[in-house]
Protein backbone atom coordinates (compact mmCIF):
# COMPACT_ATOMS: atom_id res chain seq x y z
CA UNK A 1 0.00 0.00 0.00
CA UNK A 2 1.13 3.65 -0.55
CA UNK A 3 0.83 6.52 1.00
CA UNK A 4 -0.43 8.59 -1.58
CA UNK A 5 -3.51 6.89 -1.66
CA UNK A 6 -4.30 7.65 2.03
CA UNK A 7 -2.37 10.63 2.73
CA UNK A 8 -4.27 13.98 1.96
CA UNK A 9 -1.86 16.53 0.41
CA UNK A 10 1.08 14.44 1.10
CA UNK A 11 4.35 15.84 -0.81
CA UNK A 12 5.10 14.30 -3.60
CA UNK A 13 8.70 13.36 -2.50
CA UNK A 14 7.15 10.77 -0.03
CA UNK A 15 4.28 9.52 -2.66
CA UNK A 16 6.01 5.85 -3.43
CA UNK A 17 6.80 5.32 0.49
CA UNK A 18 5.00 2.31 1.15
CA UNK A 19 3.36 0.59 4.36
CA UNK A 20 1.99 -2.75 5.34
CA UNK A 21 -0.57 -2.50 7.94
CA UNK A 22 -2.04 0.60 10.55
CA UNK A 23 -2.05 0.56 14.26
CA UNK A 24 -2.52 3.23 16.90
CA UNK A 25 -0.87 0.88 19.89
CA UNK A 26 2.36 0.37 19.99
CA UNK A 27 2.21 -3.20 20.83
CA UNK A 28 0.92 -3.97 17.72
CA UNK A 29 2.96 -2.70 15.66
CA UNK A 30 4.83 -4.87 13.01
CA UNK A 31 7.07 -4.73 10.29
CA UNK A 32 6.45 -1.58 7.89
CA UNK A 33 3.63 -0.53 10.34
CA UNK A 34 2.18 2.84 9.85
CA UNK A 35 2.21 4.34 13.91
CA UNK A 36 -0.63 6.93 14.26
CA UNK A 37 0.32 9.01 17.51
CA UNK A 38 -2.52 10.78 19.79
CA UNK A 39 -3.61 11.41 22.96
CA UNK A 40 -6.09 9.27 24.76
CA UNK A 41 -8.63 9.64 27.93
CA UNK A 42 -5.45 8.31 30.63
CA UNK A 43 -2.39 8.02 28.10
CA UNK A 44 -0.52 9.92 25.21
CA UNK A 45 0.46 7.75 22.12
CA UNK A 46 3.20 10.26 21.64
CA UNK A 47 4.98 8.34 24.86
CA UNK A 48 5.12 5.16 23.04
CA UNK A 49 6.62 6.34 19.49
CA UNK A 50 10.26 5.14 20.02
CA UNK A 51 8.60 1.46 21.52
CA UNK A 52 6.53 1.47 18.25
CA UNK A 53 9.64 2.02 16.19
CA UNK A 54 11.64 -1.03 18.21
CA UNK A 55 8.42 -3.13 16.98
CA UNK A 56 9.36 -2.53 13.15
CA UNK A 57 7.04 1.02 12.03
CA UNK A 58 8.85 3.25 10.05
CA UNK A 59 6.22 5.75 9.51
CA UNK A 60 5.03 7.68 12.37
CA UNK A 61 1.98 9.98 12.01
CA UNK A 62 1.72 12.23 15.13
CA UNK A 63 0.42 16.57 15.11
CA UNK A 64 3.21 16.67 17.45
CA UNK A 65 6.13 16.12 15.34
CA UNK A 66 7.59 18.18 12.40
CA UNK A 67 7.40 16.16 9.06
CA UNK A 68 10.39 14.54 7.45
CA UNK A 69 13.08 12.00 7.49
CA UNK A 70 14.95 11.37 10.63
CA UNK A 71 17.04 7.76 11.04
CA UNK A 72 15.41 6.34 8.59
CA UNK A 73 11.95 6.87 10.15
CA UNK A 74 9.45 9.40 8.08
CA UNK A 75 7.60 11.31 10.55
CA UNK A 76 4.09 13.23 9.15
CA UNK A 77 2.34 15.70 10.87
CA UNK A 78 -1.15 15.89 10.65
CA UNK A 79 -3.49 17.88 13.37
CA UNK A 80 -5.85 15.05 13.64
CA UNK A 81 -4.16 11.78 13.43
CA UNK A 82 -7.56 9.93 15.47
CA UNK A 83 -9.66 11.43 12.00
CA UNK A 84 -6.84 10.01 9.89
CA UNK A 85 -6.53 6.65 11.27
CA UNK A 86 -10.41 6.64 10.47
CA UNK A 87 -9.55 7.44 7.16
CA UNK A 88 -7.03 4.90 6.64
CA UNK A 89 -9.03 2.25 8.37
CA UNK A 90 -11.96 2.57 6.00
CA UNK A 91 -10.01 2.40 2.62
CA UNK A 92 -7.89 -0.50 3.64
CA UNK A 93 -10.75 -2.90 5.17
CA UNK A 94 -13.23 -1.25 2.30
CA UNK A 95 -15.78 -3.92 1.81
CA UNK A 96 -18.63 -3.33 3.90
CA UNK A 97 -22.45 -4.85 4.30
CA UNK A 98 -24.77 -3.16 2.47
CA UNK A 99 -27.21 -2.19 5.71
CA UNK A 100 -25.43 -0.22 8.38
CA UNK A 101 -27.54 0.87 11.50
CA UNK A 102 -26.63 2.73 14.51
CA UNK A 103 -28.17 3.12 17.71
CA UNK A 104 -27.23 5.87 19.79
CA UNK A 105 -28.55 7.77 23.08
CA UNK A 106 -27.93 7.10 26.61
CA UNK A 107 -30.20 4.56 27.42
CA UNK A 108 -31.59 1.17 25.41
CA UNK A 109 -28.77 1.02 22.93
CA UNK A 110 -27.69 -2.67 23.32
CA UNK A 111 -31.61 -3.82 24.10
CA UNK A 112 -32.52 -2.20 20.75
CA UNK A 113 -29.52 -3.49 19.00
CA UNK A 114 -30.24 -7.09 20.47
CA UNK A 115 -33.84 -7.25 19.63
CA UNK A 116 -33.18 -6.28 15.97
CA UNK A 117 -30.86 -9.04 15.86
CA UNK A 118 -33.06 -11.16 17.60
CA UNK A 119 -36.31 -10.29 15.10
CA UNK A 120 -33.86 -10.69 12.56
CA UNK A 121 -32.86 -14.08 13.20
CA UNK A 122 -35.96 -15.23 14.07
CA UNK A 123 -37.54 -14.44 10.43
CA UNK A 124 -34.02 -16.57 9.07
CA UNK A 125 -32.29 -13.15 8.32
CA UNK A 126 -28.49 -12.56 8.60
CA UNK A 127 -27.62 -10.07 10.26
CA UNK A 128 -25.14 -9.63 13.44
CA UNK A 129 -24.97 -6.62 16.02
CA UNK A 130 -21.92 -5.08 18.03
CA UNK A 131 -22.10 -3.15 20.80
CA UNK A 132 -20.89 -3.61 24.86
CA UNK A 133 -22.51 -7.37 24.63
CA UNK A 134 -19.93 -7.79 21.51
CA UNK A 135 -20.64 -8.99 18.43
CA UNK A 136 -23.69 -11.69 17.89
CA UNK A 137 -24.04 -12.96 14.36
CA UNK A 138 -20.83 -15.12 13.54
CA UNK A 139 -19.29 -15.88 17.04
CA UNK A 140 -19.73 -14.44 20.19
CA UNK A 141 -16.92 -12.06 20.94
CA UNK A 142 -16.55 -10.08 24.17
CA UNK A 143 -15.30 -6.43 23.97
CA UNK A 144 -14.15 -3.63 26.25
CA UNK A 145 -15.98 -0.74 24.89
CA UNK A 146 -19.35 -0.13 23.44
CA UNK A 147 -17.80 1.00 20.00
CA UNK A 148 -15.01 -0.57 19.02
CA UNK A 149 -11.87 1.34 17.96
CA UNK A 150 -11.67 1.87 14.26
CA UNK A 151 -9.41 -0.05 12.99
CA UNK A 152 -11.51 -3.30 14.58
CA UNK A 153 -14.68 -1.82 13.52
CA UNK A 154 -14.05 -1.75 9.78
CA UNK A 155 -11.79 -5.12 10.24
CA UNK A 156 -15.38 -6.89 11.67
CA UNK A 157 -17.56 -4.89 8.93
CA UNK A 158 -15.36 -6.76 6.41
CA UNK A 159 -15.37 -9.68 7.70
CA UNK A 160 -18.95 -9.73 8.08
CA UNK A 161 -19.49 -8.98 4.59
CA UNK A 162 -16.98 -11.98 3.34
CA UNK A 163 -19.46 -14.11 5.45
CA UNK A 164 -22.49 -12.62 3.62
CA UNK A 165 -24.09 -10.24 6.28
CA UNK A 166 -25.84 -7.85 4.77
CA UNK A 167 -27.48 -5.97 7.99
CA UNK A 168 -25.52 -5.17 10.95
CA UNK A 169 -26.38 -3.06 13.57
CA UNK A 170 -24.21 -1.86 15.90
CA UNK A 171 -24.14 0.92 19.48
CA UNK A 172 -22.51 4.12 18.30
CA UNK A 173 -21.82 5.25 22.09
CA UNK A 174 -21.08 9.52 22.56
CA UNK A 175 -17.26 8.67 23.66
CA UNK A 176 -16.98 6.41 20.22
CA UNK A 177 -18.36 9.39 18.03
CA UNK A 178 -16.61 12.37 19.65
CA UNK A 179 -13.42 10.34 18.91
CA UNK A 180 -13.76 10.17 15.26
CA UNK A 181 -14.36 5.85 15.48
CA UNK A 182 -17.06 5.81 13.62
CA UNK A 183 -15.73 8.28 10.99
CA UNK A 184 -16.00 7.70 7.11
CA UNK A 185 -18.66 5.10 7.49
CA UNK A 186 -22.01 5.95 5.94
CA UNK A 187 -25.31 4.46 8.05
CA UNK A 188 -28.61 3.57 5.99
CA UNK A 189 -30.62 4.15 9.55
CA UNK A 190 -30.21 5.48 13.10
CA UNK A 191 -32.06 5.45 15.93
CA UNK A 192 -31.46 7.95 18.84
CA UNK A 193 -33.11 6.47 22.02
CA UNK A 194 -33.33 9.38 24.79
CA UNK A 195 -30.98 11.60 26.27
CA UNK A 196 -29.88 11.81 30.27
CA UNK A 197 -27.76 12.86 32.44
CA UNK A 198 -24.54 10.29 31.66
CA UNK A 199 -20.31 10.06 31.10
CA UNK A 200 -20.64 14.24 32.20
CA UNK A 201 -16.72 13.26 33.87
CA UNK A 202 -15.75 13.01 29.84
CA UNK A 203 -17.87 15.26 28.09
CA UNK A 204 -17.49 18.07 31.12
CA UNK A 205 -21.30 19.73 29.82
CA UNK A 206 -24.60 18.45 29.15
CA UNK A 207 -24.01 20.02 25.90
CA UNK A 208 -20.88 18.68 24.51
CA UNK A 209 -22.70 15.38 25.62
CA UNK A 210 -25.88 16.11 23.47
CA UNK A 211 -23.82 17.51 20.51
CA UNK A 212 -21.35 14.13 20.38
CA UNK A 213 -24.35 11.81 19.84
CA UNK A 214 -25.76 14.51 16.75
CA UNK A 215 -22.59 13.54 14.97
CA UNK A 216 -24.45 10.15 14.13
CA UNK A 217 -26.88 12.62 12.33
CA UNK A 218 -25.30 15.50 10.94
CA UNK A 219 -21.98 13.53 9.62
CA UNK A 220 -22.47 9.76 9.59
CA UNK A 221 -25.72 9.38 7.31
CA UNK A 222 -26.17 8.11 3.57
CA UNK A 223 -28.52 10.50 1.51
CA UNK A 224 -31.87 9.56 2.04
CA UNK A 225 -31.30 7.63 4.62
CA UNK A 226 -33.67 7.20 7.77
CA UNK A 227 -34.09 8.59 11.21
CA UNK A 228 -36.03 6.89 14.11
CA UNK A 229 -36.42 8.85 16.80
CA UNK A 230 -39.28 9.33 19.57
CA UNK A 231 -41.01 12.68 18.74
CA UNK A 232 -42.11 13.37 22.22
CA UNK A 233 -38.46 13.47 23.29
CA UNK A 234 -37.46 17.40 24.10
CA UNK A 235 -34.54 17.53 21.72
CA UNK A 236 -37.01 16.22 19.12
CA UNK A 237 -37.31 19.43 17.34
CA UNK A 238 -33.00 19.34 17.38
CA UNK A 239 -33.39 16.29 15.51
CA UNK A 240 -36.42 17.49 13.26
CA UNK A 241 -33.98 20.48 11.92
CA UNK A 242 -31.04 17.98 11.77
CA UNK A 243 -33.18 15.47 9.68
CA UNK A 244 -33.94 17.99 7.63
CA UNK A 245 -31.34 20.04 6.61
CA UNK A 246 -29.92 16.82 6.08
CA UNK A 247 -32.29 15.05 3.83
CA UNK A 248 -32.58 12.34 5.97
CA UNK A 249 -36.37 11.01 6.44
CA UNK A 250 -38.18 10.46 9.92
CA UNK A 251 -39.35 7.36 10.55
CA UNK A 252 -41.05 8.33 14.38
CA UNK A 253 -42.33 6.91 17.50
CA UNK A 254 -44.67 9.13 20.04
CA UNK A 255 -47.92 11.06 18.64
CA UNK A 256 -50.84 10.96 16.59
CA UNK A 257 -48.00 13.17 14.36
CA UNK A 258 -45.64 9.74 14.19
CA UNK A 259 -45.62 6.39 12.16
CA UNK A 260 -46.11 4.37 15.19
CA UNK A 261 -48.53 5.23 17.93
CA UNK A 262 -49.02 3.16 20.80
CA UNK A 263 -53.28 3.50 21.87
CA UNK A 264 -53.00 0.71 24.02
CA UNK A 265 -50.80 -0.86 26.80
CA UNK A 266 -51.70 -3.62 29.28
CA UNK A 267 -50.28 -5.76 31.81
CA UNK A 268 -51.79 -9.50 31.84
CA UNK A 269 -49.76 -11.80 34.62
CA UNK A 270 -46.69 -11.86 33.15
CA UNK A 271 -47.17 -10.49 29.93
CA UNK A 272 -47.57 -6.74 28.41
CA UNK A 273 -49.90 -6.23 25.22
CA UNK A 274 -49.27 -3.71 22.99
CA UNK A 275 -51.87 -1.92 20.61
CA UNK A 276 -50.70 0.69 17.88
CA UNK A 277 -51.02 2.04 14.70
CA UNK A 278 -48.92 2.22 11.65
CA UNK A 279 -50.14 3.50 8.34
CA UNK A 280 -53.40 4.31 9.62
CA UNK A 281 -53.94 0.40 10.42
CA UNK A 282 -54.49 -1.43 13.77
CA UNK A 283 -52.10 -3.96 15.07
CA UNK A 284 -51.45 -5.59 18.39
CA UNK A 285 -48.54 -7.81 20.22
CA UNK A 286 -47.77 -9.45 23.40
CA UNK A 287 -44.24 -10.00 24.94
CA UNK A 288 -42.86 -11.13 27.94
CA UNK A 289 -40.33 -8.59 28.16
CA UNK A 290 -40.34 -6.53 32.13
CA UNK A 291 -40.79 -2.93 31.76
CA UNK A 292 -42.55 -0.29 30.01
CA UNK A 293 -39.12 1.32 28.33
CA UNK A 294 -39.15 -1.98 26.60
CA UNK A 295 -41.75 -1.77 24.41
CA UNK A 296 -40.23 1.55 23.28
CA UNK A 297 -36.95 -0.26 22.61
CA UNK A 298 -38.93 -3.28 21.04
CA UNK A 299 -40.56 -1.09 18.77
CA UNK A 300 -37.82 0.78 17.61
CA UNK A 301 -36.19 -2.42 17.07
CA UNK A 302 -39.05 -3.17 15.07
CA UNK A 303 -38.88 -0.03 12.91
CA UNK A 304 -35.46 -0.61 11.76
CA UNK A 305 -36.21 -4.09 10.98
CA UNK A 306 -38.96 -2.89 8.58
CA UNK A 307 -36.48 -0.46 7.09
CA UNK A 308 -34.01 -3.98 6.30
CA UNK A 309 -37.26 -4.84 4.08
CA UNK A 310 -38.50 -7.47 6.95
CA UNK A 311 -42.50 -7.26 6.83
CA UNK A 312 -44.26 -6.31 10.15
CA UNK A 313 -46.10 -9.09 9.73
CA UNK A 314 -43.74 -11.10 9.94
CA UNK A 315 -41.97 -9.48 12.70
CA UNK A 316 -45.23 -9.47 14.88
CA UNK A 317 -45.16 -13.40 14.77
CA UNK A 318 -42.04 -13.52 16.86
CA UNK A 319 -42.38 -11.04 19.27
CA UNK A 320 -43.30 -13.46 22.27
CA UNK A 321 -40.09 -15.14 21.57
CA UNK A 322 -38.12 -12.13 22.11
CA UNK A 323 -35.68 -12.30 25.66
CA UNK A 324 -34.70 -9.77 27.13
CA UNK A 325 -30.78 -9.01 27.20
CA UNK A 326 -28.15 -9.87 30.06
CA UNK A 327 -28.94 -7.38 33.12
CA UNK A 328 -31.67 -5.46 31.34
CA UNK A 329 -34.96 -5.69 33.23
CA UNK A 330 -33.47 -9.39 33.38
CA UNK A 331 -35.58 -11.45 35.50
CA UNK A 332 -33.17 -14.03 37.82
CA UNK A 333 -34.74 -15.72 40.04
CA UNK A 334 -37.45 -15.73 42.71
CA UNK A 335 -37.82 -15.86 46.40
CA UNK A 336 -39.15 -18.63 49.40
CA UNK A 337 -41.38 -15.82 49.59
CA UNK A 338 -42.33 -15.84 46.25
CA UNK A 339 -41.24 -12.58 45.49
CA UNK A 340 -38.74 -12.05 42.07
CA UNK A 341 -35.45 -11.11 41.73
CA UNK A 342 -34.89 -8.71 38.45
CA UNK A 343 -31.01 -7.63 37.16
CA UNK A 344 -30.40 -3.96 35.81
CA UNK A 345 -27.76 -2.06 34.78
CA UNK A 346 -29.49 1.00 35.04
CA UNK A 347 -26.09 3.03 36.06
CA UNK A 348 -27.50 6.84 35.25
CA UNK A 349 -30.30 8.56 37.30
CA UNK A 350 -32.77 8.66 34.88
CA UNK A 351 -31.99 4.61 33.90
CA UNK A 352 -32.38 3.85 37.76
CA UNK A 353 -35.79 6.02 37.79
CA UNK A 354 -37.34 4.50 34.83
CA UNK A 355 -36.05 1.28 35.95
CA UNK A 356 -37.80 1.35 39.47
CA UNK A 357 -41.09 3.10 38.35
CA UNK A 358 -41.53 0.57 35.19
CA UNK A 359 -41.77 -2.03 38.16
CA UNK A 360 -43.75 -0.17 40.22
CA UNK A 361 -46.29 0.05 37.33
CA UNK A 362 -46.09 -3.55 35.86
CA UNK A 363 -46.29 -4.88 39.95
CA UNK A 364 -48.48 -2.89 41.45
CA UNK A 365 -49.04 -4.66 45.04
CA UNK A 366 -45.54 -5.64 45.67
CA UNK A 367 -42.87 -3.83 47.37
CA UNK A 368 -39.10 -3.38 45.83
CA UNK A 369 -36.09 -3.50 47.85
CA UNK A 370 -32.75 -2.57 45.91
CA UNK A 371 -29.53 -3.22 45.73
CA UNK A 372 -27.26 -0.84 44.46
CA UNK A 373 -23.93 1.19 44.17
CA UNK A 374 -21.82 3.21 41.63
CA UNK A 375 -18.85 3.39 40.69
CA UNK A 376 -16.21 5.39 41.18
CA UNK A 377 -14.28 7.93 39.08
CA UNK A 378 -17.21 8.81 37.28
CA UNK A 379 -19.51 11.40 37.47
CA UNK A 380 -19.65 12.35 41.32
CA UNK A 381 -22.62 14.45 41.44
CA UNK A 382 -24.94 11.80 40.02
CA UNK A 383 -24.53 9.75 43.21
CA UNK A 384 -26.54 11.87 45.36
CA UNK A 385 -29.65 11.88 43.02
CA UNK A 386 -29.58 8.31 42.69
CA UNK A 387 -29.78 7.94 46.06
CA UNK A 388 -32.56 10.41 46.22
CA UNK A 389 -34.13 8.31 43.70
CA UNK A 390 -34.00 4.84 45.55
CA UNK A 391 -35.18 6.62 48.87
CA UNK A 392 -38.39 7.78 46.80
CA UNK A 393 -39.55 4.67 45.26
CA UNK A 394 -38.02 1.87 47.39
CA UNK A 395 -39.09 0.13 50.38
CA UNK A 396 -35.54 -0.67 51.74
CA UNK A 397 -32.60 -0.02 49.89
CA UNK A 398 -29.22 -2.51 50.58
CA UNK A 399 -26.20 0.30 49.54
CA UNK A 400 -22.93 -1.64 48.23
CA UNK A 401 -20.19 -1.05 46.32
CA UNK A 402 -19.81 -0.96 42.43
CA UNK A 403 -16.98 -0.68 40.94
CA UNK A 404 -14.70 1.86 42.99
CA UNK A 405 -11.95 1.78 40.63
CA UNK A 406 -9.51 4.51 42.16
CA UNK A 407 -11.72 5.73 44.67
CA UNK A 408 -12.59 5.03 48.55
CA UNK A 409 -15.65 3.24 48.44
CA UNK A 410 -16.58 4.86 51.68
CA UNK A 411 -16.51 7.93 49.81
CA UNK A 412 -19.01 6.54 47.66
CA UNK A 413 -21.50 5.24 49.42
CA UNK A 414 -21.27 8.43 51.62
CA UNK A 415 -21.94 10.34 48.85
CA UNK A 416 -24.97 7.83 48.13
CA UNK A 417 -26.83 7.85 51.66
CA UNK A 418 -27.38 11.35 52.31
CA UNK A 419 -30.11 11.61 50.79
CA UNK A 420 -31.40 8.02 52.13
CA UNK A 421 -33.79 7.81 54.71
CA UNK A 422 -32.19 5.53 57.92
CA UNK A 423 -34.87 3.12 58.53
CA UNK A 424 -34.62 2.06 54.79
CA UNK A 425 -31.11 1.67 54.90
CA UNK A 426 -28.76 -1.29 55.15
CA UNK A 427 -25.35 -0.52 53.95
CA UNK A 428 -23.32 -3.65 53.06
CA UNK A 429 -19.82 -2.49 52.07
Amino acid sequence: MLLKDFFPNLNKKYHEVSFKGIAFNSKEIKDGYVFFAFKGCNTDGNLFIEDAIKNGSKIIISNKKKTGWKNNILFLNFKDPRKLLAKFSVKIFNKKPNNLIAVTGTNGKSSIANFYFQIASLNKVKAASIGTLGINGVSKKKITNTTFDTIEINNTLQKLKYKKIENVILEASSHGLNQNRLYGLKFDVGIFTNLSRDHLDYHKTFQNYFNSKLILFKKLMKKNSCAIYDNELKISSNLNRITRSNKIKKFTIGSSESNFTIIDHQFLKDEQIITFKFNNKKYSFSTKLIGKIQIKNLMMAIMAAIKSKISLEKILKITKKIKPVNGRFEKIGSLKNKGIVILDYAHTPAALETCIKNIKEQFKLRKINLVFGCGGDRDKPKRKIMGRIANQYCNKIYLTDDNPRNEDPRKIRKDIKSNILKNKLLEIP
